[in-house]
């Protein structure tokens, strides 16, 4: 999309682009998720391909630091995603269907980055969501809502660091999973809890169901004192299975 190319060469920000393969003394924030998932109707084919995918992004994002004032794009930093450069086909999702596509897989990475950046001070400044949730809640350990969907080049996530120190992303595969780091030269004043305020259910008038939710963070001090609970987001996805409405609130 050429909106995307003018907004990455020729807008006055100030692009994060280069590594240190020195790592930052804190870490402030670490998570993991698993590589492969028993999803129906999808080919654990293209879970194995999504490892080859997930291992070739990686690499370009790996140790990449953001300074004060400096942007950080997926996308970006990534690039586009083609067969030359040995990405594969993984699942990619659309329009609520299940398909394949070269590069399918990366949402996981993006994912992974979002929710990190939500338990930093780093400012998340573009951010997508799946319009359609695809899948039941298996074993979810967070929140509805709380990934970033990616689609090259025109569904970025873009973090923004406003802060006075530096920070650095770390990323690598274990044989089982996916895992993340951000990395600082300062510890932090703050620490932060990411949580679903609200969720609620809608039966449409066409006969389909909605999904809905927000989600907030608490911040506490040094002393573990609450000093504020900050609005995230919110999420409105077309639900594409049946409800378990006994559990839901229903509007």
């Amino acid at each position: 999309m050429i909106k995307r190319y003018l907004d990455w060469y020729l807008t006055n920000k100030r692009w994060a682009k280069k590594k240190t393969e020195n790592l930052l003394d804190y870490t402030i924030f670490s998570h993991k998720t698993p590589l492969l998932r028993k999803l129906k109707d999808v080919d654990m084919g293209m879970q194995y391909n999504k490892i080859k995918n997930l291992k070739l992004a990686t690499k370009k994002l790996d140790k990449i630091v953001i300074h004060p004032g400096e942007t950080f794009s997926y996308w970006r930093l990534i690039g586009k995603p083609t067969k030359k450069k040995g990405y594969v086909h993984g699942m990619v999702l659309q329009d609520g269907k299940v398909k394949s596509g070269v590069g399918g897989g990366l949402c996981q990475l993006s994912n992974l980055i979002y929710w990190m950046t939500l338990h930093t001070p780093l400012t998340v400044t573009e951010r997508y969501r799946h319009t359609y949730d695809v899948f039941p809640d298996s074993k979810r350990k967070m929140p509805f809502g709380s990934g970033a969907t990616c689609t090259y080049n025109f569904i970025d996530l873009q973090i923004k660091n406003d802060t006075n120190q530096t920070f650095q992303l770390v990323l690598y595969l274990t044989e089982d999973e996916l895992i993340g780091e951000w990395r600082s030269d300062q510890e932090l004043c703050h620490t932060y809890e990411v949580y679903e305020k609200d969720h609620w259910i809608t039966h449409e008038h066409w006969g389909g169901y909605i999904r809905h939710n927000i989600i907030h963070r608490k911040v506490y001090n040094q002393k573990n004192e609450l000093i504020n609970d900050e609005y995230v987001t919110e999420n409105h996805a077309i639900m594409m299975y049946q409800p378990f409405l006994q559990k839901a609130s229903m509007n």
